[in-house]
């Protein structure tokens, strides 16, 4: 058990991208033809995630000339060059299977939108306040 435990942990990788279901993503993913190897980008919304450890997978669907394609790709594939995330998405779902039957600004998320620190006070010049320190 501790062998097979020892070859997933050799082929998973080390730095994962961070994203989330809901999150619009462009996936870098390396395609071979014949001996020649280029990056093709696929973009759309993140719409599940599966699994654990090496066998995780995630699921990416966009909309082509008014057809709705999915595709799956898994995190520790060597194939993926990165994942660069367009637009946090704010979701209360795992799976956003409901997506499919979706058409036009219905199958839209809305956006997560990341509060800045609040500690990080701005001092304006000329105000009464004297900034601490």
């Amino acid at each position: 058990m501790n062998e097979i435990r020892a070859i997933e942990a050799s082929q998973m990788k080390t730095e994962v991208d961070k994203f989330k279901v809901g999150d619009i993503v462009k996936v870098h993913f390396k395609i071979v033809e014949g001996k020649n190897e280029r990056i093709q980008m696929y973009e759309g919304l993140v719409i599940a995630m599966k699994n654990s450890q090496v066998g995780k997978t995630f699921t990416v669907r966009k909309n082509s000339y008014g057809v709705g394609v999915e595709r799956i790709f898994p995190i520790h594939s060597p194939r993926i060059a990165k994942v660069e995330v367009l637009r946090p998405g704010k979701v209360r779902r795992a799976k956003l299977y409901y997506i499919r039957d979706k058409i036009g600004k219905a199958a839209k998320i809305k956006e997560l939108i990341i509060k800045k620190n609040p500690q990080a006070k701005k001092v304006l010049p000329g105000s009464l306040e004297t900034p601490q320190g």
